[in-house]
C-alpha cells in the first residue's frame, strides 16, 4: 500500500490542554480512527536554535525531543494535520511518502 509517513517532532516536556502533547497527539488520533501511532524519545539531538541536547544517566527528563509517527493514508494524514492546526498545537512536522504492508501476516 501507498501512503504517508506523518512525523511530529515535539521537546517531550511540552503540554497541550494540560496534557503531554505527544500524548495528547496519540489520543486524538486513536479518536480519529487511525489505527496505530508510536513515540519515540531521542537520546541526543538539536534543532533550529542550535542547541545540543543530550540524555546523561543522572539528569532529569524533559529537553529530549520525542518523535510521534503515523503510517497512514494521505487522507488520514491531512486529517491530522488539520486537526493539529485547528487546535493550535504547537510542533514541527514532516510529512514523505511510504510505502507499507504487513509481511508473512495471518491476518
Amino acid at each position: 500500500m501507498h501512503g504517508t509517513s506523518l512525523r511530529f517532532y515535539m521537546h517531550e516536556n511540552r503540554r497541550h490542554h494540560g496534557v503531554l502533547l505527544y500524548e495528547w497527539l496519540l489520543e486524538k488520533a486513536k479518536a480519529m480512527g487511525i489505527h496505530g501511532g508510536s513515540a519515540f524519545r531521542a537520546i541526543a539531538g538539536y534543532g533550529r536554535h542550535g542547541v545540543l541536547h543530550e540524555q546523561h544517566f543522572f539528569e532529569l527528563a524533559g529537553d529530549l525531543t520525542v518523535v510521534v509517527e503515523f503510517i497512514v493514508s494521505d487522507d488520514d494524514a491531512q486529517r491530522l494535520l488539520e486537526l493539529a492546526q485547528g487546535e493550535g498545537a504547537h510542533m514541527f512536522y514532516a510529512r514523505l511518502k511510504a510505502e507499507f504492508g504487513i509481511l508473512n501476516g495471518a491476518g
